[in-house]
Formats: C-alpha cells, structure tokens, sequence
C-alpha cells in the first residue's frame, strides 16, 4: 500500500489512530478513580499491541477527563511518550450555566485552550492541534498569530482543522505560514458522503447529501491527512444489534460478515478497511477502548479490498445501485 499523507510529511504515524473520547467516564463532574486509569493503560497497551502509535484527544472530551486519564499512564510510563504521536483539538466551548454552546478561534482561547491541554496530559508539548470545528466568529489573522506562538514557543509540532470544507481550510491557510495537514470529518461505510458527493454530481440524490463538495479533492491536492471519526459506526456493521435498522444497514452488516468469513479476519478490520482502500489514505480514529474490539481492527492496515468488493460494500450501504 502506498504512503498516506502524514507519512508522505515523513512522520512515522500508524494509519489507525486510536480516540479517546470515552477515557475517564462519563460526560460530568465525576472523580476519576482506579478503574478509569486501568482502563487507560488497558487500551493504551493493546493500541500498541497492534501497531497503533497515534492518539487522538479533544480537550472536551469527558470534561477533560479523557486527557487527565491519559496523563496519568504518561506519567507512570514516560518512555512512552517518545514513542507516540498524540493530537489534540479545541475550539468547542461547552454550555454552562451563563453561557450557549459556542465555538471559540479567538487567539486568547486557542492559547489557553492548548496550555490546558499540556497540563491535564503531562507533556511539554502536543505533535498535532487541531480546530475541532468552524467558528462563524473566526478572525483568521488571530488563528494565524495563535498558531505561530504556539509553534515558536515549541508547544505544537502540526496543525490541522476538524469537520471543514475546502474553503473554510483555504481561509485559514491565506492568511497563516504554517499549514494544516490534517482534516478529520465523519467518513464510514455508513456515511458515505465522501464518495457520494463525487458520484452524484448532476444527481437528484446530492440534494440530501451535506458533505461539502471539493474538500476531499483539496485535500487530496494539498496533501492534507484525511482522517474519520466514527469510523466503525458505533459498531452497526460490526455486531451491534440491528433491530430499527434500514434494510440497506442490515443488508451491508451481512455483507461484512460475509466478507469478514472469506478473509479470515474480523468485520471490524472489514469496515476499517473499506476506507483505507480509497486513494486518499484514509486514517481511521477507532472511537472505542475497549480491548477485545481494538484487536479486531489489527487486520485493517495489511487488507486490501478489490474493487469489486469496495464497490459492493458501497452500493449496498447508499441502498441504491450506481447512478
């Protein structure tokens, strides 16, 4: 398989990252305990296990728990942190008792958002900051500045968007010396709007279709690393009970089985692969930590699907033959 984008940059990242959007518990006030730090190392561990060397935060994950777990098996094992890359976003302020949802790119926020985040994690520095989504309010010369402090002061290696169009990274880009390599969006076997967008040009069907037309070519053209989030589909092709589910969900979870059977391997590392197997070199951020399911994925990587069979999984999921 060729190299995908971060490894075309020359960094050594895994092509599966593992997230960690369900470390520390639920999304409340909660204390951490043993059992949530256990869990931590758990998943760590069988990460590596697989070959998976990236780690990918937010820092509202679990109200910042996700981070301070995280931290805590940095700092019982700090040899590992030469071995890792670990990204994290900001920019999403959650609600409070004064205030909405709203989202922050003010240089004030993205700062303090990011000495925040070296603080719950334990390091010095993070490998990759991304913007986790767009801000209507952004002022792209105060991104721009933020960014240069941040990778002047050695506190962020690379930087990178979340869940934006062609134009929305093109905005940024003008105005900053310091590109971003990573655009990570919501790309499965059940969100197909990646390749939707491209085959339905001209097509009644792109009326329904929201994922933004030329981000996936742009990307493509800057080099820019594609990476999905919910990548396994919370598990709908891979086990989950399908009971309320479209015929074209339960169609395609037998298809997977099937397939999975053939090859030998699991129907995670089936779903994973079926978005590796597009040209832009997808890498998948598996959302889940618990360890039996994060094995199943370590197949992803050396699979390859024919294009009949990318094809197959494709039509059966969109539930309609090609236009």
């Amino acid at each position: 398989m060729k190299p995908f984008p971060l490894q075309d940059r020359g960094i050594p990242a895994s092509q599966l990252v593992l997230g960690s959007m369900r470390l520390g518990g639920g999304w409340d006030q909660s204390p951490l305990t043993a059992a949530h730090y256990k869990e931590g190392h758990e998943a760590v561990d069988t990460a590596l296990e697989i070959g998976i060397n990236m780690f990918d935060h937010a820092d509202i994950y679990t109200y910042g728990k996700a981070e301070k777990v995280f931290g805590k098996v940095l700092q019982e094992r700090p040899e590992l942190r030469s071995k890792i890359l670990i990204q994290s976003k900001c920019g999403i302020r959650l609600a409070d008792e004064h205030n909405p949802q709203r989202y922050d790119f003010s240089k004030p926020y993205i700062i303090s958002s990011v000495d925040g985040i070296l603080e719950r994690l334990g390091v010095e520095y993070i490998d990759f900051l991304l913007l986790h989504r767009p801000d209507p309010l952004v002022e792209p010369e105060e991104v721009a500045s933020a960014i240069h402090e941040l990778k002047a002061s050695g506190k962020v290696r690379w930087f990178g968007v979340s869940n934006m169009s062609a134009g929305q990274i093109k905005l940024l880009q003008a105005y900053s010396d310091e590109p971003f390599i990573v655009n990570q969006l919501e790309m499965s076997l059940l969100k197909t709007g990646f390749v939707d967008t491209g085959i339905s040009v001209n097509q009644e069907i792109a009326r329904n279709n929201v994922f933004p037309e030329g981000t996936l070519e742009h990307c493509r053209q800057e080099n820019i690393q594609l990476q999905s989030w919910s990548p396994l589909a919370q598990g709908l092709f891979s086990g989950k009970a399908l009971d309320g589910q479209s015929e074209a969900v339960v169609q395609t979870a037998a298809l997977v089985r099937q397939l999975a059977e053939e090859k030998g391997t699991t129907a995670e590392s089936i779903v994973l692969s079926w978005l590796m197997r597009h040209p832009a070199g997808i890498q998948p951020v598996i959302g889940t930590i618990n360890p039996a399911r994060i094995r199943a994925c370590k197949d992803a990587a050396t699979l390859r699907l024919t294009r009949e069979e990318w094809y197959a999984l494709y039509t059966s999921s969109r539930g309609a033959r090609m236009p």
